[in-house]
């Protein structure tokens, strides 16, 4: 499974952006998709995830009213619809992939299998 992540760039505080995360390959055995992001100086950190199917949403309650995880079947694409950024949100988000996880989105970024390469938000004040 190869995970390719895009959408990032600079956007002024208040604004929106929306990452895409395509998945290719033997993409039938993914059972979660998640989207993760670093910060300078900082851990990586769990922000949303997504079951494979489609049947079930997660988001750390840091986000939960600003950013909305959301894929399209057909393209293979999991999208993360980011509005109201804040400079705190600045990090290289990534997102990732398990085959694993049916029921809940693992908020360990060890317990994802595949992972995207990243791409840049950058928010200014």
């Amino acid at each position: 499974v190869q995970l390719q992540a895009s959408g990032g760039g600079l956007v002024q505080a208040g604004g929106s952006l929306r990452l895409s995360c395509a998945a290719s390959g033997r993409t039938s055995s993914l059972s979660v998709m998640g989207w993760f992001r670093q910060g300078p100086g900082k851990e990586r950190e769990f922000v949303a995830g997504i079951s494979w199917s489609g049947g079930w949403v997660d988001y750390v309650d840091s986000v939960k009213d600003q950013f909305t995880i959301s894929r399209d079947n057909a393209k293979n694409t999991v999208y993360l619809q980011m509005n109201s950024l804040k400079p705190e949100d600045t990090a290289v988000y990534f997102c990732a992939a398990d085959r694993n996880s049916y029921y809940y989105s693992p908020r360990a970024p060890h317990e994802y299998e595949y992972w995207g390469q990243g791409t840049q938000v950058t928010v200014s004040s």
